[in-house]
């Protein structure tokens, strides 16, 4: 079986996602000793640290954000939308899909990837420092319901999955009627909400 992870990265005009993708690239080689697979709509610069380069069109804008180290008054457009796609394009039989700006610095989600469950992801969001509460995290919508995170996601290649995946692109094509549906007043699409939404289909 391969095994291997998988990263989405799409540069906006201000923040270079692939380069962040590349940096993480090499820390799972040194980490997890599995290969890494990028999702772009370019070449990368040459002397990355990917294994494979999947090219494909760039996704829609799920919507803006505001950085301060950019700058509160300037609104960053993010292209993250076909993370749904994951199943599809992925080369491997089972998967580890990472954001781009996700930092793996220990070998810890080899127990991950060492479980014999189909798919996972996280659940809950917590403060390290404890100086934060990050309860209001843990849930989406008006009627409170729990998030579940796509930002670290793995699965294998199995009904399951392949379930969870397609329930995922159901929600993201048709986003207005499951955000009025879970009362989310949120109005930008978001993975994990489509994921969060998924598991409750599916379950």
């Amino acid at each position: 079986m391969t095994t291997g992870a998988l990263i989405f990265a799409f540069n906006n005009q201000h923040i270079d996602y692939v380069a962040m993708a590349n940096w993480s690239a090499a820390n799972i080689h040194r980490h997890l000793n599995i290969p890494v697979c990028l999702i772009t709509d370019k070449e990368p610069a040459h002397g990355h640290s990917f294994d494979r380069v999947i090219l494909v069109d760039r996704p829609a804008v799920s919507g803006t954000r505001h950085f301060v180290d950019i700058g509160e008054s300037v609104s960053v457009a993010w292209h993250n939308t076909n993370r749904t796609d994951a199943y599809t394009l992925s080369p491997w039989d089972q998967t580890l899909v990472l954001d781009a700006a996700y930092v793996v610095a220990s070998n810890q989600l080899a127990v991950v990837l060492a479980s014999d469950q189909d798919f996972l992801c996280y659940r809950w969001a917590s403060d390290a420092t404890n100086l934060q509460n990050f309860s209001d995290l843990n849930y989406f919508g008006h009627n409170r319901m729990p998030m579940w995170w796509a930002t670290v996601m793995m699965f294998r290649r199995s009904t399951t999955a392949e379930l969870i995946f397609d329930t995922m692109s159901m929600v993201k094509h048709n986003w207005l009627h499951y955000r009025q549906l879970y009362n989310n007043p949120v109005a930008n699409y978001r993975n994990d909400h489509a994921v969060s939404i998924a598991l409750n289909i599916v379950n």
